[in-house]
């Protein structure tokens, strides 16, 4: 694939450029007024310059809604717009964000769609738990299978791995 390979947007505006370039900055989810705040010596004056750009973003794929947190992030796999099912691994004790995907979760989301006659427009997950750094567990220990206390589990699929591919780490609080 060559680096002049077409974008499936038009060109971004000013303002979508502006704001996707703070968010993509960010270390964290941020909202629309931390955007604005970041972007106000930039000319951006209005709440609604920044929901607009990030309506239009979100539209293109370039950002991604996460709802529980009321906040938006550039996505991951940005030269990927066809993605289906984006997944969010949320740290709710430090606000780390892992963005991903697991085709695996997206068959079975369509399939059960598909059973119940539902059309799925869109699908996104998002896990709320501790991440390995404040769980202590080192991450080499977090990656290693979890060791069964009851009966045996049964086989998982030879579906490959969902690897994580956005990190972000919240601010800490002042």
């Amino acid at each position: 694939m060559s680096p002049a390979t077409p974008t499936h947007h038009p060109e971004l505006t000013r303002h979508q450029t502006l704001v996707l370039g703070a968010l993509s900055r960010e270390e964290s989810p941020a909202s629309a007024y931390t955007l604005l705040a970041h972007l106000q010596a930039e000319g951006l004056r209005a709440p609604q310059q920044v929901y607009r750009a990030l309506d239009k973003l979100i539209e293109y794929g370039l950002v991604h809604r996460v709802e529980t947190m009321n906040s938006f992030v550039a996505c991951a796999h940005p030269h990927d717009h066809q993605h289906g099912l984006v997944v969010f691994a949320i740290c709710d004790q430090c606000g780390h964000v892992d963005e991903f995907s697991d085709s695996a979760i997206e068959r079975r989301l369509k399939g059960w769609s598909k059973d119940n006659r539902f059309r799925l427009s869109a699908a996104t997950v998002e896990l709320h738990g501790q991440c390995a750094r404040c769980d202590g567990t080192p991450v080499a220990a977090a990656d290693a299978p979890a060791v069964a206390a009851g009966p045996a589990a049964p086989a998982q699929s030879a579906a490959p791995a969902a690897k994580p591919a956005r990190r972000a780490r919240k601010a800490p609080a002042a």
